[in-house]
């Protein structure tokens, strides 16, 4: 198992090098350093404080190759950015200054305290509905279970957040309809909102999915072995198909795994919750380039190890598989 994690390390510096390289190019290639620099300044900002704000965080440099005479080609936008990176050196915020690695780490909590309860709530619920509608397979019950998965997956993320804010929080002052407070038991009522909202927005899809890999392994030969030994109906979902399904469950969610941190955009977004999501939506209206490209690289970094991740939870599940 060692020897493949670190050819699964391998792998991945080229993978980094190739999202770095397309993040640089859509912040430095497509529009000018001169533009992201006046959005941040504003429209009235001088020639000379523009040139300050680039030389102050070495935006005015070559942005590949250094061709200036006694100057090393290595010494432009691209490979200073790449150098840092390489060192997890985020920098600083380029609208803020504020250290990056601060601000993350300040982040990462709201976004955890979101997504966590979330995704935990919304995958025992999927898994235990869609074991239920394949017990009561071709009944109503499994009819009237898919029919409300197909409308809950129709409505869009949007209208549950109208909802939630127009109807449960302002209409019947259940919950606050915006703002964050990390305050103990008080941090409750600002979640319980929009936790219950991400559970709703991913629950019809998930419980189609996982419904369709429990029918799939339910017509298995091992299933109606187990049947005609007598082996009973709730015994055999819960150990047989549950067990044998983990593994196509897996796959769907360790891919998660770059979302739990990230957060979530919309919901951190409206609820103004002060998450890694919201930090992202931020950076990308006010140009700030280091903020994006450190979110870009944190969220590449929790993909890879998410699908390393995956195969070693593969060989813990199912011993036929091994790791080489």
């Amino acid at each position: 198992m060692f020897s493949y994690l670190i050819r699964r390390i391998l792998y991945a510096v080229p993978i980094l090098l190739g999202v770095m390289v397309l993040t640089f190019f859509l912040f430095f290639v497509v529009q000018k350093p001169e533009t992201m620099a006046r959005n941040v300044l504003g429209k009235r900002a001088t020639p000379q404080t523009i040139a300050e704000y680039l030389h102050k965080r070495g935006y005015d440099k070559p942005r590949f190759i250094n061709r200036e005479p006694g100057q090393p080609f290595y010494d432009s936008i691209f490979f200073t950015q790449l150098q840092k990176l390489a060192t997890f050196d985020l920098g600083v915020s380029d609208v803020t200054g504020r250290d990056l690695k601060t601000v993350f780490k300040e982040g990462a909590i709201p976004s955890l305290l979101l997504t966590l309860p979330a995704f935990f709530v919304g995958f025992i619920m999927a898994v235990g509905l869609a074991l239920y509608l394949v017990f009561v397979r071709e009944t109503r019950l499994d009819a009237a279970g898919a029919l409300v998965s197909i409308a809950l997956m129709s409505v869009p993320p949007m209208i549950y957040i109208i909802f939630g804010q127009a109807v449960i929080a302002l209409t019947f002052n259940y919950f606050p309809a915006f703002g964050f407070e990390l305050s103990g038991l008080t941090t409750l009522k600002f979640l319980l909102l929009p936790v219950s909202l991400i559970v709703v927005m991913g629950l019809g899809s998930d419980v189609r999915l996982y419904r369709a890999i429990f029918l799939e392994e339910i017509g298995q030969d091992y299933v109606r072995t187990a049947q005609a030994k007598g082996v009973s109906s709730t015994r055999l979902l819960l150990v047989h198909v549950l067990k044998n399904g983990m593994i196509a469950l897996i796959t769907l969610v360790v891919a998660h795994l770059p979302l739990l941190v990230m957060g979530s955009l919309l919901i951190e977004n409206f609820f103004g919750i002060p998450g890694l999501g919201n930090l992202l939506v931020s950076a990308i209206q006010t140009s700030d380039f280091a903020t994006v490209r450190a979110s870009v690289y944190l969220g590449s970094i929790l993909y890879l190890i998410g699908l390393a991740a995956t195969d070693v939870c593969y060989a813990l599940v199912d011993p036929r598989i091994r790791l080489s």
